[in-house]
């Protein structure tokens, strides 16, 4: 009797921060729990030891046909609760490729030769080809971000980047240099608006090379790319895209998509959520309160936490805070002990600040009124989901792009300046909250809401993406069997 066929089988290898692990994470438990793939989810050491202690052992259990693996990460120990930093690990990501072999030649199920990778990560997507694995790229960021990362190596040629000296950081430059060729981008872009990655002076600068290699791969490796989107949201620029890209997708927001299969994940965050938060939520009013959160990576130094706070503190209105343990550039630990202690005496009573939260389920509460953000696209995404307008900081990579989008073409967010006091804040916040733009905003981030909806249900842009992914790109290449 023949034996039973192999199960296709997905290789998910993110890049390792909570960023990208998180729709990463999302994507590999709708496409194993919908269209019956196997998955292995390849994690760090480091962030498996971090996921164990935030999440318990339950959180690395997996479910039949659905594991994890962890490879080494090639940086020496540090804080195990703490983030890597990011450039430290894209420097290490070589370090990675010969783990990954081996786990595709030697650890996968013996009997599967139906295998792809699904990744955001340079080095490992060409070392798929190398081996003769198929591979999808899964962007985790906004379509406009990743088109605005393509443009950087026409900046380096039109003599844009690197920049010619330090000055051009600080003395409007970067405001007052228009771009207006990108396909598929607003015509008033400025250069400021672009990823952080183009800050340099250094025309060896190493992140710099590592951004162009990536775009040239992410044009030539991959059989497709994968957005973490929706097409009503960026129409303009992923139409812009199909001639440049391998076929693209845009099948966002997972977790509508999540929901809408039945398929709740159970969860990826690297850090113990505190969920008492919500509680404190439930005694609000509607609308009534700002929640303020930078996600897992961005720090801020002391004076910038001082003059957000205060900013905070005189706008009047009720705030929930999420201060890292590590937040503090300086390196300061523990929520309330980094805030003045004439700020907590002051905002007593209409404040709470927390370590980390479940930021899905607090953007959905009805008392949040207005999102701080840092401009990460998972943050963004779920702010759209919930209908929340935003104010706008970003501080590097993409947040830039994401922010310019929010606040000039969905008009759902108020853009503070990149190093603002305490001044700012407060009008920010009123202005959002219930200034002359408020209406205005509410509507259309209401709007946003209801077209993700429409876009992750049955028979919306997304979820019929999602089913021309599985039968276009994932099932026809992995009946190749290239891989065995």
């Amino acid at each position: 009797m023949p034996a039973p066929a192999a199960k296709p089988h997905l290789v998910f290898f993110p890049f390792p921060s909570q960023g990208h692990i998180t729709p990463a994470f999302q994507l590999a438990r709708l496409l194993h729990h919908c269209h019956g793939f196997d998955v292995t989810f390849v994690h760090t050491e480091h962030n498996r030891r971090r996921l164990l202690r935030a999440r318990g052992p339950d959180a690395l259990a997996g479910a039949p046909g659905f594991r994890f693996v962890a490879v080494p990460d090639g940086l020496p120990p540090s804080d195990e609760d703490a983030s890597r930093d990011v450039e430290a690990l894209l420097l290490s990501l070589p370090t990675m490729v010969p783990h990954f072999k081996e786990l595709v030649l030697s650890e996968l199920p013996a009997a599967s030769c139906r295998r792809l990778l699904v990744s955001d990560v340079d080095p490992i997507l060409r070392a798929a080809e190398e081996i003769g694995l198929p591979c999808v790229t899964f962007w985790i960021t906004s379509a406009s971000s990743f088109m605005a990362m393509q443009q950087i190596r026409h900046l380096v040629a039109k003599g844009l980047v690197p920049l010619k000296d330090a000055e051009q950081l600080r003395n409007g430059y970067l405001d007052s240099t228009v771009i207006d060729w990108a396909p598929g981008l607003p015509k008033g872009m400025r250069l400021r608006d672009f990823p952080t990655f183009i800050r340099t002076t250094d025309p060896d600068d190493a992140v710099l090379a590592l951004t162009l290699r990536s775009t040239e791969c992410y044009r030539t490796v991959p059989s497709a790319v994968v957005f973490h989107t929706f097409e009503e949201l960026e129409s303009q620029v992923i139409s812009a895209m199909s001639d440049i890209l391998p076929p693209i997708y845009a099948i966002g927001p997972l977790p509508l998509l999540l929901r809408e299969a039945g398929g709740a994940s159970a969860g990826s965050s690297l850090s113990k959520e505190n969920r008492a938060c919500l509680d404190w939520l439930d005694g609000k009013r509607p609308n009534s309160v700002v929640f303020a959160s930078f996600g897992s990576l961005v720090k801020l130094t002391g004076e910038q936490l001082a003059e957000l706070a205060w900013g905070l503190a005189s706008s009047g209105y009720e705030f929930l805070w999420v201060i890292r343990s590590d937040q503090k550039a300086t390196g300061a630990a523990g929520g309330t002990a980094l805030l003045p202690p004439e700020f907590l005496e002051e905002t007593e009573g209409r404040g709470c600040v927390t370590s980390w939260c479940p930021q899905e389920a607090v953007l959905r509460h009805g008392a949040v009124g207005a999102f701080l953000t840092h401009c990460g696209w998972n943050s963004m995404l779920e702010s759209v989901c919930a209908g929340v307008p935003m104010l706008c900081w970003p501080f590097a990579a993409d947040q830039q792009t994401n922010s310019r989008m929010a606040c000039t073409e969905w008009r759902v967010g108020v853009e503070l300046s990149e190093d603002p006091g305490r001044e700012e804040v407060e009008a920010a916040i009123r202005q959002v909250m219930g200034g002359g733009r408020a209406e205005e905003m509410r509507r259309s981030a209401a709007e946003w809401k209801d077209k993700a909806a429409l876009a992750a249900g049955p028979g919306g842009s997304s979820w019929v993406n999602l089913e021309r992914v599985v039968n276009e790109v994932l099932a026809p290449l992995m009946d190749k069997k290239r891989v065995c």
